[in-house]
Formats: C-alpha cells, structure tokens, sequence
C-alpha cells in the first residue's frame, strides 16, 4: 500500500508531533483506551472513588483508586492529549500496577486549552497534587504521558512548592519552544514568555524530589530529544523503552512487574 503521508521537509514541525501518523492501527488506540479504562472501574467497585472534586472549574475531577489494604502511598497519573484532549476516563486501567504494588492511584481531569493557558492548567494539577495529599497518606508520584508528563515534570521544579516526593514524566513535552510553531498552536496559544515559565526543562528540580525520565525507543525523534534534553537538564536518569512507540510506551503501568512500574516505585 502507498505511503499517503506527504514527503519529508525540514522544519516541519507539525510532522516532528504527529504521532500517530507514524503508529499502525493509530486510530484504534482511544476506543480501546475508553473501553478498557471503563471495564477496569466497574472490577474496582467501592475500590473506585470517581469525580471528586479538587477545584472550582467544571473538568477539576479526579478518579481515586484504592488498593486492597492500606496503601504505601500514591500514584497520580496525568492523561496526555497535547492539553487539549482526552479526560481521565481514558486511562484507568493504567493503575492496575501501582494498585497491585499496594499503592493507591489518583487520576485528574484538568480544563483543556483553549479554555485554559497551560500555566492555568499547571496550576490545576497543583491543585490536585495537594488535595490527593490530604486523602492518602505516604509518598505522592506523579507521571504522565506526553502533555501529562509536561505536568507531571512541572510538578517537580523548583519554581513550584507541590508535596511530591518523585516524578516520572513518560514521553515528556520538556521544551515548549519548538511547539510554538506548530498548527496546534492555534489552539495552544503559547507565546515566548509562557514558553520560557511552563517548560520543565526550563527549570531546576526541586530539592528532595527524584526523578527518572521515560520514553519509547521508536517514538519520533522530535519525543527522544524532549526526553534527552530533560534528562540532560535535571541530571537524572532516563530510558528509551525498547520497541515502544509513544502509544505503546505507557502499557507498563498497567503491569505490576514491568519495568517501568520499577521505575515508578522504586526507592519509595
């Protein structure tokens, strides 16, 4: 079958993000996310306490998710989308290995863009950071994928005071510059000074709070750099998970024994 995708030019950043015009089946992906997050909940019963309230605005829900017996502490996974896609219903069967690990698992909706600039949306996740800490005791992770790991890295810089004790950002956007050039940016509305305030590379990690960077091996490259230079910046460890590509990559969650449920964990 021909390749329908248009020849490749230099710079072209809409391709250097267009994930999924490099991932089989791509299409496929969000219907079995939602279907498989959907079924996961309803095998949680009480275990699940959805739509809890973090903010005012209408999207500032989150799911909590319990494990069996008191948990060791807390997960809170950050959905990805480019800010301005996706809810957090689409991922719940992502917390299948942090709950099987005795941990409990936190996942936030947050206002999409345009309605929200994504300091507002750094701020919400802040938000949702502190109140999980009120409802689980014990050290608080946080990842996300994509523009969730965007959120979740942020939610260790030292710019910001969040009660987080690590954070493992997947497939991170860390360099907000290069988006500014994107047709998505339309929609995004980033400028030179929200560029320079909202990326985590940007920024030096927090004191006391570890860090470990994690991407697919076969992503674009545009993603293994923004992983690189994260990593690079921070001084802390990061993985190219080999064969993964950026839809793949975050399969490992739901996984007790994977390696990047390791990752997540370990030291805590």
């Amino acid at each position: 079958m021909p390749d329908s995708r248009p020849p490749y030019r230099w710079p072209d950043p809409d391709r250097d993000y267009a994930n999924g015009d490099f991932i089989a089946g791509a299409a496929d992906y969000p219907p079995r996310w939602t279907r498989d997050a959907a079924a996961f909940r309803r095998t949680l019963g009480k275990r699940a306490d959805l739509d809890l309230s973090y903010g005012p605005s209408p999207r500032e829900k989150l799911d909590l998710f319990l494990p069996e017996g008191p948990a060791k502490g807390v997960v809170i996974f950050v959905h990805g989308g480019y800010w301005h896609l996706f809810s957090k219903a689409h991922w719940s069967h992502l917390a299948a290995g942090p709950l099987a690990r005795g941990y409990a698992v936190a996942m936030p909706s947050y206002t999409l863009a345009p309605a929200a600039r994504l300091a507002e949306i750094t701020a919400e996740i802040a938000r949702a950071c502190w109140f999980v800490g009120t409802r689980v005791p014990g050290p608080m992770v946080v990842t996300g994928h994509s523009a969730g790991g965007h959120l979740a890295a942020r939610m260790g810089n030292a710019d910001l005071a969040v009660p987080v004790a690590r954070v493992v950002p997947i497939s991170p956007l860390s360099e907000l510059g290069p988006l500014m050039a994107t047709g998505m940016n339309a929609t995004l509305k980033i400028d030179a000074g929200e560029a320079a305030g909202e990326s985590p590379a940007r920024h030096p990690l927090r004191d006391g709070v570890t860090a470990h960077v994690w991407v697919g091996a076969q992503e674009r490259p545009a993603f293994l750099w923004q992983a690189r230079v994260l990593a690079e910046e921070w001084a802390c460890p990061w993985t190219a998970d080999p064969g993964q590509h950026h839809f793949s990559v975050i399969d490992g969650l739901a996984e007790p024994g994977s390696a990047l449920c390791k990752v997540l964990l370990e030291g805590l």
